[in-house]
C-alpha cells in the first residue's frame, strides 16, 4: 500500500486535492467533528479538563473555541486528547484499507504530530496567499484568533515543501488539480 500524506497551509486546498485522488481518504478534520457529535469518552475526557468550556455533549465547536483562546495551554490539553483518537482512527483506517493500492493521508500537522512514516510520498498544496483568504473568509464559522493559534503550531511552509516529494499548485481549477494528479500517480505507480 502506498501512503500519500498531503501536507499545506490552512485553507490551500488539502482535502480538495486529496479528494481528487480516487482513493480512500482518511480525512481528519472530519473524524475530529465525528468525535466532538459523537464520542461520550472524549467528552469526558475534554470535561475533566476544561469544565468551564466543555459542558454539553455533543460538544459544541465554539466551546472549543473559547477554550483554545482563552488560554495557549487549553489547546495542548485539546491536541493531545483529540489526537490520541485520532491515530486510532487513522490505524483501524489503514487497516481496512490494507489491500487497497493508494490511500491518501488528509491530516493537518500530519508531520507536526509524527503520524506519517519515512515511506510516505509526501504532497505539498501551494495556494496564493490572496486566494486563501478568500476561501478561509468565506468559511461559516472562520475565526482569525484561531486561524493565527493554528498557524503558530504548524512547521513553515518552506520546511514542509522542502519534505515533500511533489507540490501542486492549487489555483482551485478542477482540471489544474487533476493533471497535476494524473503526473504524480504516474510517476508513483
Amino acid at each position: 500500500m502506498i501512503r500519500i500524506g498531503i501536507l499545506g497551509n490552512i485553507g490551500s486546498g488539502k482535502s480538495y486535492v486529496a479528494n481528487n485522488f480516487g482513493y480512500p481518504v482518511f480525512n481528519a478534520d472530519n473524524e475530529v467533528a465525528k468525535l466532538y457529535r459523537k464520542d461520550k469518552k472524549v467528552f469526558h475526557l475534554l470535561n475533566k479538563k476544561l469544565p468551564q468550556f466543555i459542558t454539553k455533549f455533543p460538544i459544541d465547536k465554539n466551546e472549543i473555541t473559547k477554550g483554545i483562546l482563552s488560554n495557549k495551554k487549553n489547546l495542548k490539553i485539546i491536541i493531545n486528547i483529540v489526537h490520541t483518537e485520532i491515530r486510532k482512527k487513522m490505524k483501524l483506517f489503514l487497516k481496512k484499507n490494507k489491500n487497497k493500492k493508494i490511500v491518501i493521508l488528509d491530516v493537518p500537522l500530519l508531520l507536526e504530530n509524527k503520524l506519517n512514516s519515512k515511506d510516505d510520498i509526501l504532497i505539498f498544496v501551494e495556494a496564493k496567499r490572496s486566494d486563501i483568504e478568500k476561501k478561509l473568509k468565506k468559511r461559516v464559522n472562520f475565526n482569525s484568533k484561531l486561524y493565527n493559534k493554528f498557524k503558530k503550531i504548524q512547521f513553515s511552509k518552506s520546511y514542509k515543501k522542502g519534505k515533500s516529494n511533489f507540490v501542486i499548485k492549487n489555483n482551485f481549477m478542477k482540471k489544474n488539480v487533476k493533471i497535476k494528479i494524473k503526473n504524480i500517480l504516474k510517476k508513483i505507480l
